[in-house]
């Protein structure tokens, strides 16, 4: 298992746009998926998948993610947010399903299910049939979000995720397949940790200070339960999500 803390490294210089915090929080619960895009801005075919992610973002019952992975870096443009963590746990999804071919542009339906990026009619079918079975309930109170996850005998148990991210960041590509793009990111994740585990007989609940928690220039959280395969990732049961 891997955790991956906080980069706010990535999100100096190439930024080009202000992020402006909106007076109130969006809160997001009970999503029927969680889309995990794994892209490159090295990669030529991505601009399409990075686009649809910012449109499966305005879902209310979607929680987007942008994982960008490392491995297109050799061409000439280093990704101003991509890291090796990143690819690895593109790695580790391929390998629980026997799998050893990574590829960009990916989209992960929660755990399960891997399709193309840019082709949307299977990215929205694959959204279309999904479901997930655990309800989270996040609640601000005053600088803490309370995060409660009930217990459920007819799962197994899980881990507790907290990802991070970036709802927009405006990119020039200098170099590589890109070069002369300006490419709008959105959702995209600036740190993954563990939280701890979500038992089935006896759930969990969690606190976390919003401030220290984006404290990096993040503007949202996902808190993402998902089980795990002989250390490999699984399914995804539940998520939510707190954005300023």
């Amino acid at each position: 298992m891997k955790s991956v803390s906080r980069l706010s490294a990535l999100l100096g210089g190439v930024i080009l746009c202000a992020l402006v915090q909106p007076a109130s929080a969006e809160v997001r619960m009970n999503p029927k998926a969680v889309v995990e895009l794994f892209t490159s801005q090295g990669c030529s075919s991505c601009p399409p998948a990075d686009a649809l992610l910012t449109s499966l973002a305005e879902q209310p019952d979607v929680v987007a993610l942008a994982y960008h992975v490392d491995y297109w870096d050799y061409v000439g443009w280093k990704d101003t947010f991509g890291q090796a963590e990143y690819s690895d746990r593109q790695r580790a999804y391929a390998e629980s399903w026997g799998s050893s071919r990574i590829y960009t542009p990916q989209m992960v339906v929660n755990g399960t299910k891997g399709v193309v990026g840019s082709r949307r009619g299977e990215v929205h079918g694959a959204i279309d049939r999904a479901s997930l079975p655990l309800p989270i309930t996040v609640t601000e109170h005053g600088d803490m979000l309370k995060i409660a996850i009930p217990a459920d005998m007819s799962l197994k148990d899980a881990v507790v995720w907290l990802v991070t991210y970036v709802d927009r960041a405006d990119v020039d590509i200098e170099r590589g397949n890109n070069a002369g793009k300006s490419v709008v990111y959105t959702q995209v994740v600036t740190g993954r940790q563990v939280l701890g585990m979500w038992e089935c007989a006896t759930g969990a609940n969690l606190k976390l200070p919003i401030p220290e928690v984006l404290a990096d220039r993040s503007t949202g959280i996902a808190v993402i339960v998902q089980q795990e395969n002989d250390g490999l990732p699984g399914p995804i049961l539940g998520a939510a999500a707190f954005e300023r």
